[in-house]
């Protein structure tokens, strides 16, 4: 008998050090890890991810007017130049979403002969996660299919040839078909030679 019993003691032992084990592994796993380079890692990939690409609507006014005035301070009789590039919207991610449309008609008769139709449409839409930027899905970033850039509203340009017929119709030329922003939001003026 003290066999037995001491059988059945070693089976509480061995599942209670299999529990013991057990939880230690689950704690180290969900434990998060921070070795002080990961965060250094994720923002140098996020930067390296825009490609260029600046995140604010501030900071892509100030990166347009910057190309913008490098454009166009290259071109004859523009001379030296200052822009200012203002926005109509902010930019909009567009996420990929799952949808589901139901639509149902039903024809009824009557007992004189007339007849109706219901029709009935229905749909929904839930969006889809992908994966995110540690390269596990877990359902936290919504998948992206396009990112549309902010509205150009209007472009003021300061030009030294600002007060030239011909350089300010090419400086408007060359916004419109940049921007495709209407003739009335651009204002060309001469700089003020201080």
């Amino acid at each position: 008998m003290t066999k037995g019993k001491g059988g059945s003691t070693w089976l509480r032992k061995d599942r209670l050090l299999i529990l013991l084990l057990s939880g230690v592994l689950l704690l180290v796993i969900t434990l998060p890890v921070s070795d002080g380079s990961g965060e250094s890692e994720r923002s140098g990939a996020a930067g390296e991810q825009s490609g260029g690409v600046l995140p604010g609507e501030e900071d892509y006014a100030e990166y347009m007017e910057r190309k913008l005035k490098d454009v166009l301070s290259k071109v004859s009789g523009v001379g030296e130049v200052e822009v200012m590039v203002t926005l109509r919207s902010t930019s909009e991610k567009v996420v990929e979403k799952d949808e589901e449309k139901e639509s149902e008609t039903v024809t009824e008769q009557d007992s004189q002969g007339g007849t109706r139709t219901t029709s009935r449409n229905s749909s929904s839409g839930t969006t889809v996660f992908g994966e995110d930027g540690s390269g596990t899905s877990s359902g936290q970033e919504p998948y992206v299919t396009k990112e549309l850039t902010p509205t150009v509203e209007g472009v003021v340009v300061i030009a030294q040839g600002g007060d030239e017929p011909v350089t300010v119709q090419n400086i408007t030329e060359a916004v419109q078909a940049l921007f495709n922003v209407d003739t009335h939001k651009i204002k060309v003026m001469k700089l003020n030679e201080n």
